[in-house]
Order: C-alpha cells, then structure tokens, then sequence
C-alpha cells in the first residue's frame, strides 16, 4: 500500500468535493478517512463523499483486499499529527504530551496560538512556549463547553 498515492488521490477527489482531507488512518482493516467543512459537515454529505470516496477506492491498485471504508468528520476534540492539521486548529484549546528528555514527557494544555511545519506555539496561563513539532508525543484539541446562564434568570431579573 502506498500511503502517498492514496493520501494524494483522496485529497484531490475531495478538493473537488469542496472538503478538506483532514486525515486518512488505517486500523486493521479499516479505512479510516476524515474530512472537514468550514462551518461543519453533516451526515448526508458523509453519506455522498462515502459513495464517492468507495468509487475511487475501488479503482485504484494501492488498496488491496477485503478493507472497511469510513469517512467521518475530526469531531470537536481532533486529533492533531500533521503540521496542517495544526495550523487549522489554531485558536482552539489543546491539550499535548511533549517529550522533555530520552524518557520523560510532561503534558501542556493552552490555546494553539500559532503553527508552522516545525514548531507551535501554545499560550499556557498566558505565557507563550515555543514546542518542536519533533517533540510532541501526542496532541489533540479540546473542546471547552461555556457555561450559560441559568434558565429563568433573566426573567427574575426583569420582574425586579
């Protein structure tokens, strides 16, 4: 299987689609591609780039033997491998481990506040640390719910 082919194929019949190839991961036998959307995806356009993505498949050598196709979005909380995947969450809060030495790691959870293809940078309490892209042991966004105001509030507050 060569991964390059199939990342290349997929992401130039997506591009077409208008999505964005977000990742594409094998697991056993499963196929796992992830898209995304500005503004969000929704299942009847999965189910269109599913039928599609299973056309192209099908056609092409790399992908060899009985395999199980999903074609998902990243979700809210994504993981984070590749230097585009990065620099399309910046913004957002993330959580990573860095490697520190040969056997030690510590974790960091900030706001990404910048990306490149070596490095990024998370504003932790406020404080911005560079990380090497070579460093990160694992990364993932994460997504932080708001808390609202409580329901009924507001109307006790205008009966005042």
């Amino acid at each position: 299987m060569n991964d390059a082919v199939l990342w290349d194929s997929l992401e130039r019949y997506l591009a077409a689609e208008g999505v964005r190839l977000d990742d594409v991961e094998w697991s056993g036998r499963v196929l796992r591609v992830l898209v995304d959307v500005e503004g969000g995806i929704d299942v009847g356009r999965i189910s269109d780039l599913t039928s599609g993505v299973s056309r192209l498949l099908d056609g092409m050598d790399e992908v060899e033997g009985p395999y199980t196709l999903e074609v998902s979005s990243p979700g809210l909380e994504r993981t984070l491998r590749r230097p585009g995947q990065f620099r399309t969450s910046v913004g957002r809060d993330v959580v990573m481990t860095v490697r520190t030495g040969q056997d030690t790691k510590r974790a960091i959870r900030g706001v990404l506040e910048a990306a490149e293809d070596d490095k990024c940078v998370v504003s932790v309490d406020g404080v911005n640390e560079t990380v090497l892209m070579a460093d990160i042991a694992s990364a993932k966004t994460v997504f932080r719910w708001e808390r609202g105001a409580k329901p009924g509030k507001r109307r006790k507050e205008a009966s005042r």
